[in-house]
């Protein structure tokens, strides 16, 4: 575990980081002090906090944005650092329970008085921290796309897109390229995320001719889907939108082809994760979600992040990590455009942000604090994720 990034959960051999060593990059007002041989903080480091899921049933989301983040801070630190400083990142587990998210960032802005928040990926989380942010004046780049997320105060951002667009996304993309207009919907109703995506989708579907011929739900954790799918394939849709999180996907997919249901399966960038496919196998194939990259784009600046995260962690990112790198980039930018780490000038930085080229996409970000980019649309197959298509906002 690098001496500079400390985590604080109950299983943490997971990482084995030892070698990536976060040191520093920024001298600027309001830091700590520069890092000692203990690995304590000293007068020239900046203390930059992160909430994430490293663990529980959302842990591929966390320890995934954890490493795009982390290759921010150390790929800084290995060019000589910014402003002539150091980093040091500070990630709290919120173990993907409700609750842990805000004790998270009280302590990470209490204790530890970090200058800026990274985090969460899922947005019931970052709902539930975000007010502590607005609160104390912290600046908070987050990977949410719940709309709600940044109606919390003018101290919170995202880098990514909303779903009241994905979902928007996802109706065209049934209608249009699909040509479906009999959907079902399955929804988590324990998320906002997944409510506040399906609302989206139906909006649109029905408002240009599309037709939702099955409403069900279930709540996170649940194993069994068999009493709602029987009743979605009674009413004989042409697909089903499903936005929920890749745990309960998987296991949704199974389900429905094992009631004879093999209509495609829809969803957004919940089901970004590699436990999808160990999950629901083949079932999964010939399914499709909204993402926010895929790594078949050849732009140089995507096969770059690919390549250096392949031979950092010894797997592939997705979009999870992509997003937890652009957030990290996008934070670090703003500090050394608003010339040192005074949260408010960090805030007018972040909110000055455009055309900043990222993994995910050139990034501007809107006077509602969210990001303008495109949609990446995958398809499953041969228990990989493939492009089909881009859709712009």
């Amino acid at each position: 575990m690098s001496n500079c990034t400390r985590f604080r959960c109950s299983t943490v051999a997971f990482f084995k980081l030892g070698s990536l060593a976060l040191c520093g990059a920024l001298t600027l007002g309001g830091c700590n002090k520069s890092e000692n041989a203990d690995g304590s903080a000293g007068r020239d480091t900046i203390m930059i906090g992160e909430y994430a899921c490293l663990t529980g049933q959302t842990a591929s989301f966390g320890t995934a944005a954890h490493l795009g983040a982390q290759m921010v801070i150390d790929d800084a630190n290995a060019n000589g650092g910014i402003l002539g400083g150091k980093i040091k990142l500070i990630t709290e587990d919120d173990q993907s329970k409700p609750g842990e998210a805000a004790t998270a960032v009280r302590k990470l802005i209490l204790r530890d008085h970090v200058v800026a928040l990274i985090g969460e990926m899922v947005s019931s989380r970052s709902l539930e921290a975000g007010p502590i942010a607005q609160q104390n004046k912290i600046p908070m780049v987050s990977g949410s796309t719940n709309p709600n997320v940044t109606k919390i105060g003018n101290y919170v951002f995202r880098v990514c897109f909303i779903d009241s667009f994905q979902g928007t996304v996802m109706a065209k993309f049934a209608l249009n390229s699909l040509k479906k207009t009999r959907v079902a919907v399955l929804t988590d109703v324990r998320q906002d995320y997944s409510v506040g995506l399906a609302q989206f989708f139906k909006e649109y579907f029905t408002k240009n001719g599309g037709t939702v011929v099955a409403e069900q739900s279930y709540s996170s954790g649940d194993q069994d889907f068999k009493a709602q799918l029987t009743s979605i394939k009674a009413a004989n849709p042409e697909a089903i939108f499903v936005p929920g999180y890749y745990n309960e996907v998987g296991l949704i997919a199974l389900q429905a082809r094992e009631l004879g249901i093999t209509v495609p399966l829809l969803g957004g960038d919940g089901w970004d994760s590699p436990t999808l496919t160990q999950i629901g196998g083949a079932a999964m194939e010939g399914n499709f979600f909204a993402n926010h990259f895929s790594t078949e784009d050849q732009s140089p600046i995507i096969q770059d992040f690919i390549r250096g995260f392949r031979e950092r962690f010894n797997r592939d990112p997705d979009g999870m990590a992509a997003l937890g790198h652009d957030a990290a980039k996008v934070l670090l930018d703003a500090m050394v455009r608003s010339g040192g780490t005074e949260p408010a000038k960090v805030r007018d930085a972040l909110a000055a942000t455009k055309d900043f080229q990222g993994v995910t996409g050139k990034i501007t970000i809107d006077e509602n604090r969210n990001a303008n980019k495109s949609v990446v649309v995958l398809t499953i197959k041969d228990n990989g994720f493939h492009y089909v298509e881009t859709i712009a906002p």
